[in-house]
């Protein structure tokens, strides 16, 4: 093995490899078995926390990035004057040993610009992880990504080695796709989705029957939307993600803020600021979809198409519907509790097991680690000593803003300004 060209192919691939952030694990159960390596048990990969609070990492990169379509939005587009490099299958196996043994990696996240055509590059991404779990009867974590338009045949396989498949839809409407990639199709994106689907479906059906049926993507399916590259509305993006939930069913939608890569008029133009904020507020939303019980046109709809910047979703969905408050905590059941700003799971949690000894006042939800700073202003507990009453709704978020802190806080000083100047 040529180390030094090795090396140059990792540093380059590596490099092309970090714009792709749907990278976590969770979901994963293959343990180890015959004294092999690894165990992707209970992880989560690529820098993400397991449930226990650990941090662990994985080997993240390109198989190679050569690319015949030439997306307007990708760095590794064929029209890119970038330097090109490409891993042979055994120098990524070497590779992902080698860093495990060392310590370095807990699992493998393969992609790959497609070469030849999608059937010829996701064989290779297969032959990877069937090298590492038949050769190597290495265990740890594989995420491979799934190339749009390859075969059935081959997402099959796929699925039988990796914990995780993905096909990034990279951009969040079929229009916007027209626009930056006219040489992709939209169903060349969701014709694997569905096929992962419905071999889930199948696997754990099989699974009832017969416990020896072979695991196929354990930790199911994920996807990747890249905002700000387009004029997609929040809405758009979050209709589009739910839509994905619901017909795939994904176990993750990750948002990437579009980092300027090239010229190009379609695009925003080099230099432009990465939409970190707006990420951050759709993956606020998403959460709220996922595990609050909300629906997505609760959050945004045609009168309300953007999020806000300054205010958290859930905030400005209770200060859009102050009808329903205030909330009280001693009664109210936990589709209302967990509506009220500054209330999360976990505290929701603790206030339905401590209720049923004892009616809550402000100090017993301060113990429990409610935020109160902007809860307060929702609901009323067991106390007469300071309550929020005919407060408009604006005068509410001045006051919460006057008193909240972010890393994002910033970007948004200005319009706070217009609520303290008075």
């Amino acid at each position: 093995m040529n180390f030094e060209r090795v090396k140059e192919k990792l540093n380059i691939l590596a490099d092309a490899a970090k714009y792709d952030v749907s990278c976590s694990s969770s979901g994963s159960d293959r343990k180890n078995k015959n004294k092999g390596l690894g165990d992707a048990s209970k992880m989560g990969i690529c820098h993400s926390y397991t449930e226990d609070g650990r941090c662990v990492s994985l080997l993240k990169i390109l198989l190679t990035n050569h690319c015949i379509f030439d997306c307007a939005y990708c760095v590794t587009r064929k029209s890119n004057d970038v330097k090109r490099a490409a891993f042979k299958i055994q120098e990524v196996v070497d590779l992902t040993i080698n860093f495990y043994r060392r310590n370095y990696i807990e699992g493998l996240f393969l992609s790959s610009g497609i070469f030849k055509s999608p059937d010829h590059t996701m064989e290779r991404l297969i032959a990877v992880a069937k090298k590492l779990r038949e050769e190597e009867n290495f265990n740890g974590y594989i995420h491979l990504k799934s190339i749009p338009g390859c075969s059935d045949d081959l997402m099959y396989e796929a699925g039988l080695y990796a914990d995780r498949l993905s096909v990034n839809i990279e951009v969040p409407t079929i229009s916007g796709l027209k626009l930056l990639a006219p040489d992709k199709k939209h169903e060349d994106f969701t014709k694997p989705m569905l096929k992962v689907k419905n071999e889930l479906i199948r696997y754990k059906n099989e699974r009832k029957i017969i416990k020896s049926t072979p695991k196929y993507a354990p930790a199911g399916q994920s996807t990747q939307m890249i905002i700000g590259a387009t004029g997609e509305s929040d809405k758009d993006i979050m209709f589009s993600a739910t839509h994905y939930y619901k017909n795939y069913n994904m176990k993750r939608v990750y948002y990437s803020g579009y980092v300027p890569v090239a010229e190009d008029n379609r695009l925003p133009a080099i230099g432009s600021q990465v939409p970190m904020l707006r990420e951050n507020r759709l993956y606020q939303t998403d959460w709220l979809l996922r595990f609050y019980g909300f629906a997505v046109n609760e959050i945004v709809n045609d009168t309300h198409p953007n999020l806000d910047v300054d205010i958290d979703p859930k905030l400005s969905w209770a200060l859009r519907n102050m009808q329903y408050f205030p909330v009280d905590v001693n009664k109210a059941d936990k589709r209302m509790l967990v509506r009220i700003p500054g209330l999360g799971l976990r505290s929701v949690g603790k206030i339905l097991q401590a209720r049923k000894f004892r009616k809550l006042n402000w100090d017993h939800l301060k113990k429990i680690g409610v935020a109160l700073n902007r809860a307060k202003y929702f609901m009323i507990c067991d106390s007469t000593n300071w309550q929020a009453k005919d407060l408009e709704a604006d005068k509410i978020k001045g006051m919460i803003l006057q008193t909240s802190s972010g890393k994002f806080r910033n970007q948004y000083s200005n319009q706070l300004s217009l609520f303290t100047s008075n």
